[in-house]
């Protein structure tokens, strides 16, 4: 296959891009590259890997011309992020994906980065047939854009657990690598809401599901599946204990309330009934997470890596 994948040399993007070349796949991989090449630098000698500096804003109908499929991974990503770019965060995240929906032809496959954070805070048990309550305005424009790109007959969205692991394009600000950060380099995580819970996955499981959502698309196109595993659900204190199995640091609690609230447990049985299994666990993460942050920095004398 033709695979274009936008945000390409991102956290998920340059790892999909290199199991997609192991595949046998061309890949276009377009990214803004707001954060640097160095994360791509790697795969330039792949001959069937072409790299476009290309914005999601500014996409033509000529960049998506002759793929097969669109992975749509470009957007402002996480509570944080967006609370800090709300004008960016809606151009981006929603209006963007509704430009690049409208570009592609209806034999085009189009796959969706959503995420389970659109679930909020909820006592039910999160299949994709709930009501969402979007608590964030990360939330809200991740499930406006999921609307968008679902109004075409053939798109696959993806709702993830939240990420943790290693990838050539780091990012700190996830709660498993953040907490593993601080424990290491601050010797002490501060938890707020440290009962509150969410399932996690490896980012290695993360890419499987696109590769999945691929090889299945006849049985998955028109549809919205969260992806992850019911065993990785996981309190913010329960992550932190797990660190502590693997290095001595302080764990503090916070009577403060938390920021970016989120607290749900989430069904993945709509996936796991077409095949669909994780192999990684949480102690895999932190084993990598740990030898990375033995010698990496976020911060350096020479700004951020």
């Amino acid at each position: 296959m033709k695979i274009l994948i936008t945000g390409g040399a991102g956290y998920k993007g340059v790892v999909l891009a290199t199991e997609l070349l192991k595949r046998g796949d061309d890949v276009i991989l377009t990214d803004n590259f707001m954060y640097g090449y160095g994360s791509v630098i790697h795969l330039v000698a792949e001959p069937k890997l072409a790299i476009r500096a290309l914005d999601v804003r500014n996409i033509v109908a000529g960049d998506v011309k002759g793929a097969d499929a669109v992975i749509h991974l470009a957007g402002i990503s996480g509570m944080p992020a967006c609370a800090a770019n709300p004008h960016s965060a809606e151009v981006i995240n929603v209006q963007a994906t509704r430009k690049l929906a409208s570009l592609l032809s209806p034999d085009q496959l189009l796959i969706y980065a959503s995420t389970t954070s659109i679930y909020g805070a909820t006592t039910e048990e999160c299949d994709e047939t709930i009501q969402v309550h979007t608590p964030s305005l990360y939330a809200k424009t991740k499930y406006e854009a999921e609307h968008i790109v679902m109004e075409r007959r053939n798109s696959i969205s993806l709702r993830f657990a939240t990420i943790f692991g290693v990838s050539p394009r780091m990012r700190a600000d996830l709660l498993v690598n953040d907490f593993t950060y601080k424990a290491v380099n601050e010797r002490s995580v501060v938890l707020f809401g440290s009962r509150s819970k969410r399932t996690f996955m490896h980012i290695r499981d993360a890419i499987a599901g696109y590769l999945f959502a691929l090889d299945k698309s006849d049985q998955m196109r028109g549809g919205i599946f969260n992806v992850g595993i019911e065993h990785l659900n996981f309190s913010k204190r329960d992550i932190a204990e797990c660190i502590k199995r693997h290095i001595n640091f302080e764990i503090v609690d916070s009577s403060l309330p938390d920021l970016d609230s989120r607290d749900f447990l989430v069904s993945f049985k709509k996936i796991r009934a077409l095949g669909y299994k994780t192999q990684y666990t949480l102690d895999d993460g932190i084993r990598e997470l740990l030898k990375l942050y033995g010698f990496y920095k976020v911060h350096s004398h020479f700004g951020i890596i």
